[in-house]
């Protein structure tokens, strides 16, 4: 068994969720996140080499996660503008289900250092990946504008989600995300056929 099967390391990521939402990566103690695990202090580091790499973890466990479901919901879909709506309604109510998972992707992973930054970016690239083969999809098939710029479109795409759910976010959550996923499909289809 891997040391990301194991149940600790699941419990760690989990909490280190929790522990950086409610307190924000600064001031998240290693021996905060150790506590809200339920593990000795030591034990973090049989996992993670420090406070950064928990954090570099948690993106990567949890987007790895949210990709996984992704590319399961819209792998049936019949065409692109099905699947792009699936993406968008998938994204927000994987967040809008985990507020503390939205604060850390929205706020902090945001203020990170910049090696932290680029460790994320290479986990977000397959999520782009995802975007990038709808939009071929759609121009293959017609539904979209076979002149559309793909990294623009995708740009577009994730920029719509992204922005929606950080206003989301600093508003403190006061609007039903969720309830969003068809308006903002319809605006990013219109806005992408003919």
């Amino acid at each position: 068994m891997s040391i990301k099967e194991r149940p600790k390391y699941k419990q760690i990521i989990d909490a280190a969720v929790e522990v950086i939402a409610e307190n924000g990566f600064h001031q998240a103690q290693v021996s905060k996140i150790a506590k809200h695990a339920g593990v000795a202090d030591g034990t973090i580091y049989i996992y993670f080499k420090n406070k950064e790499d928990i954090l570099i973890s948690v993106f990567q466990e949890k987007m790895g996660d949210f990709i996984r479901k992704i590319r399961a919901e819209i792998e049936g879909k019949p065409s692109a503008a099905n699947k792009l709506s699936a993406l968008v309604a998938m994204h927000f109510n994987q967040l809008a289900a985990d507020q503390h998972l939205a604060v850390v992707t929205q706020l902090e992973l945001r203020q990170s250092n910049k090696n932290i930054r680029s460790q994320i970016n290479e986990t977000l690239k397959d999520y782009l990946n995802i975007i990038d083969g709808i939009v071929i999809e759609g121009k293959a098939h017609g539904v979209f504008r076979e002149t559309l710029d793909t990294r623009l479109a995708r740009q577009m795409i994730f920029g719509t989600l992204d922005e929606t759910v950080s206003n989301w976010v600093m508003n403190e959550f006061h609007f039903d995300l969720t309830a969003l996923g068809k308006p903002v499909s319809e605006l990013l289809l219109n806005g992408l056929t003919r």
